[in-house]
C-alpha cells in the first residue's frame, strides 16, 4: 500500500539517483547507515562512561539503537491512535529508525568532552558541532575514497530528519560553540528545502534551529527519553548516583512535588532492585505522551513533514529534564568524568598540533603520522580552513580506543605497537 504522507520531494536524494530494489527509499537510507564504517565505529565511542571500561555501559552505538526502537515506537504509537494518520497516509517508521541510528554519527571520541574540544580547535576555522558533523558524513564523506568524496545520497527526508539545527555558524552575531551548521553546508540547507527562501523573521534567535521536520521531532524526543532515562541507570550501576549524593543534591534544588514523586520514585526502584523495570516502564510513558498537531508555515504546503509537529505532554518534558538535570549536576561535573574532560583536551590538542605542524604549517622536519589517504586529501586542499576540516574529520572519526593508542604512540616512548595503524 502507498504512503500518501511523503511526495517525490521527500525521497528525492541528494546530488544523484539511486537505482531502484526491491526496498523503500527510506530502508535504503537505513540499511547504508547499519553497513557504514562510522556506525559501527558507535560501539568504542562513549556515550557517558569511557567506552570499554565495563561492558554494561552503553555506549554511542547501543544509545543509538535504543533511541530508534523509541523513534519507531513512536511512529507505531501515532499511528494507532489514529486521524490525522492512518494506513495509506502515516509518518514511516523505516525513516524514523534511519533517523535515530543516524543522528550520533558525527560525535567524535570521548563524548561530549571531545566535542567541546573541537569546538575549541576548530573556532577559528568554521567550527565543529556534532550534528553538523553527521550532515557532513552523509552528505560528504561516508564513501570517502583516494580518488575524493561521496556521501550515501541520502533521501532529502533523511537529511532533513538530522537536520536538529538549521542556522549557520556566520549567521550568528559571535562564533556559537555549538547549535549551527557550518557554513559549506548552506547547499545542503537550501537542497532540503528546496530551494524555498527562508522568512526573514526565522533568522531572529534561535527560531531556525527550532524549526524542525516531523520526523527530527520524534528523533529528538526520543533521544531526550533514552538518555534522560538511561543514563540514570547507567550512573546508578557504575556507583556514581548514590542516596547520598542524590538526596545532597535534592537539598540544594528547588523541589516542588512533581519533583520529590520522580526523585521518591527513583529510590524507591533503587531500593527494590527495580531500576531497569521502572525505567523500561517509564520509556512506555514518554512514547505515549506523543500526539500531532497541525501547523502552518514556508514549506507546510510542499510537504507533509512540516504540515504536522510532534507535541509532547508537559509532564513527560518535565520529567526528562528533571532526569536530564540529576545525571548532569552530580555525573557530568563528577571529579571522575572532568579528568575525562582534562585527558581529552590534552590528548586532541596535542594530535591537532601535530597533524597540522606536518601537514599546514610545515617546519624543515615533516613525518608522515596521519594515513596515507588521509594526508593526501589535506594536500588537496588550498586554503587553511578547509585543511583545518580535514583534520577535524580525521580526529572526529577515530574511537575512544584508536584516539589512546595513536596519541600513545606519538607521545609515550615505552609505546611503539603497530597495530591499528589506520
Amino acid at each position: 500500500m502507498s504512503n500518501r504522507f511523503y511526495t517525490p520531494f521527500d525521497i528525492e536524494t541528494y546530488t544523484a539517483s539511486r537505482k531502484v530494489d526491491y526496498r523503500t527509499p527510506f530502508q535504503v537510507d537505513r540499511d547504508r547507515i547499519i553497513h557504514a564504517h562510522a556506525f559501527r565505529k558507535l560501539q568504542s565511542k562513549t556515550q557517558v562512561f569511557l567506552s570499554g571500561e565495563y561492558d554494561f555501559y552503553r555506549t554511542r552505538l547501543t544509545h543509538s539503537m535504543e533511541v530508534a526502537q523509541i523513534g519507531r515506537s513512536i511512529c507505531q504509537y501515532l499511528l494507532f491512535r489514529g486521524e490525522p494518520l492512518g494506513p495509506d497516509f502515516h509518518i514511516d517508521s523505516d525513516l524514523v529508525e534511519a533517523v535515530c541510528l543516524a543522528h550520533d554519527l558525527g560525535h567524535p571520541p570521548f563524548g561530549h568532552s571531545g566535542e567541546r574540544t573541537l569546538q575549541e580547535l576548530m573556532l577559528p576555522w568554521g567550527g565543529f558541532e556534532g550534528n553538523a558533523q553527521t550532515l557532513h558524513l552523509l552528505t560528504e564523506t561516508m564513501f570517502q575514497n583516494l580518488s575524493g568524496t561521496r556521501g550515501m545520497l541520502p533521501s532529502r527526508a533523511l537529511l532533513d530528519g538530522v537536520l536538529k539545527y538549521k542556522k549557520l555558524f556566520g549567521e550568528f552575531d559571535e562564533p556559537p560553540r555549538n547549535h549551527f551548521l557550518y557554513d559549506p553546508q548552506e547547499k545542503v540547507r537550501d537542497y532540503v528545502f528546496g530551494g524555498r527562501s527562508i522568512p526573514k523573521e526565522f533568522h531572529v534567535g534561535e527560531k531556525l534551529n527550532a524549526f524542525k521536520s516531523v520526523e527530527c521531532q520524534i528523533m529528538d524526543w526520543a533521544d531526550d527519553a533514552a538518555y534522560s532515562l538511561n543514563d540514570i541507570v547507567d550512573g546508578v550501576r557504575a556507583g556514581f548516583l548514590t542516596f547520598e549524593r542524590m538526596e545532597a543534591w535534592a537539598a540544594g534544588e528547588e523541589m516542588d512535588a512533581e519533583k520529590q514523586q520522580c526523585l521518591d520514585q527513583l529510590f524507591q526502584a533503587i531500593r527494590g532492585d527495580r531500576l531497569e523495570i521502572v525505567m523500561a516502564q517509564k520509556v512506555g510513558s514518554f512514547i505515549t505522551a506523543c500526539r500531532l498537531k497541525e501547523r502552518s508555515n514556508f514549506m507546510s504546503d510542499l510537504t507533509h513533514r512540516y504540515r504536522y509537529e510532534l507535541v509532547v505532554a508537559p509532564k513527560a518534558e518535565r520529567e526528562a529534564a528533571f532526569y536530564k538535570k540529576l545525571a548532569n549536576d552530580i555525573i557530568f561535573e563528577s571529579p571522575q568524568l572532568q579528568q575525562m574532560e582534562h585527558k581529552a583536551r590534552k590528548v586532541l590538542f596535542e594530535l591537532w598540533n601535530s597533524c597540522w605542524n606536518n601537514y599546514v604549517d610545515r617546519g624543515s622536519r615533516v613525518i608522515n603520522i596521519l594515513p596515507p589517504h588521509v594526508g593526501r586529501l589535506i594536500d588537496r586542499e588550498q586554503e587553511a580552513p578547509a585543511k583545518a576540516r580535514r583534520i577535524c574529520d580525521w580526529l572526529a572519526g577515530l574511537t575512544d580506543g584508536t584516539i589512546v593508542r595513536t596519541h600513545r604512540r606519538l607521545f609515550d616512548p615505552e609505546f611503539g605497537s603497530l597495530r591499528d595503524l589506520s
